[in-house]
């Protein structure tokens, strides 16, 4: 039996069965939907796999097209966009069952010395080694983890403000939050691994800064929520294996969909990663 972090490294593991084919596969899951950060991380590793290794990714743009289903095998057909001399583009299309449920371009980048520096501080937040995990935290309060948590396993993750469990808690809460988190366990040295598993990560908790005002992050849900689209840039090379703090916010909600924004910084206070993702957001039963 291997770690949920092995778990983790097999399932962005892809099988090739064409030049620009690859395949996945999608866990058993007592859940409606296929996650979405899965399908992101699959999606990159096979874009990864047909780029030279000095260009890692500095962004990519993405759309969830259906709902995937669990346990079913994902296909990825990845289109050559572009060769250039500083830039490569691909394009992925991710194939469920004979139909299209996702698809995502991925633009690398050659690394340059030079041009402007500049980024935005890192808020000051309590150490990680000073929070309780998410998962401890929430199985003592529900005494039983829900359904979806087996996501998070490969992660140990740590929210920076107390987790709210009323209503009457939420009173001015503004539409933040915060996580530091890191793989609960070592993963290899491919950076091509590290981009993929935190794209996966990346998808877990951005749209609880949507929901902050509303509702608990845990405990009853009032609405049914899904990911639209996904993009990310990547700034600075990174370790998923080491902490990272993960700042959301959430500028608007409106018409059933909320915009999140994310920034990830490094423990050295280093901006690596530039997050934004628009959600769905209906009321169960209505």
């Amino acid at each position: 039996m291997g770690t949920p972090v092995d778990d983790l490294v097999d399932l962005l593991d892809l099988e090739q069965i064409e030049l620009n084919i690859f395949r996945g596969r999608s866990p058993e899951e007592a859940l409606q939907r296929t996650f979405g950060g899965q399908v992101a991380g699959q999606a990159l590793v096979a874009a990864g796999r047909t780029v030279d290794g000095e260009r890692p990714v500095h962004s990519l743009h993405a759309y969830f097209l259906r709902p995937g289903v669990p346990g079913v095998p994902i296909v990825y057909q990845v289109d050559r966009i572009r060769d250039g001399r500083s830039f490569t583009t691909r394009r992925v299309l991710a194939i469920q069952g004979g139909r299209s449920i996702f698809a995502l371009t991925a633009d690398f980048h050659l690394p340059e010395e030079g041009g402007i520096e500049h980024q935005y501080p890192m808020p000051t937040v309590s150490a990680p080694e000073d929070l309780p995990s998410a998962l401890e935290e929430v199985g003592s309060r529900l005494g039983e983890l829900p359904p979806f948590i087996s996501r998070r396993q490969p992660f140990d993750i740590r929210y920076v403000d107390r987790l709210r469990w009323t209503k009457e808690e939420l009173e001015g809460i503004e539409a933040r939050s915060g996580v530091w988190l890191r793989t609960n366990g070592p993963l290899p040295d491919d950076p091509l691994i590290h981009v993929c598993a935190l794209t996966y990560a990346s998808d877990m908790t951005l749209l609880d800064a949507v929901r902050a005002p509303v509702e608990p992050l845990w405990g009853t849900r009032h609405f049914d929520m899904a990911s639209l689209d996904h993009a990310m840039w990547f700034h600075r090379p990174f370790r998923a294996d080491d902490w990272l703090l993960y700042q959301q916010e959430s500028p608007i909600a409106h018409g059933s969909r909320g915009l999140a924004r994310g920034q990830i910084f490094d423990r050295e206070g280093r901006l690596v990663v530039s997050v934004v993702q628009e959600g769905l957001f209906r009321p169960l039963g209505g």
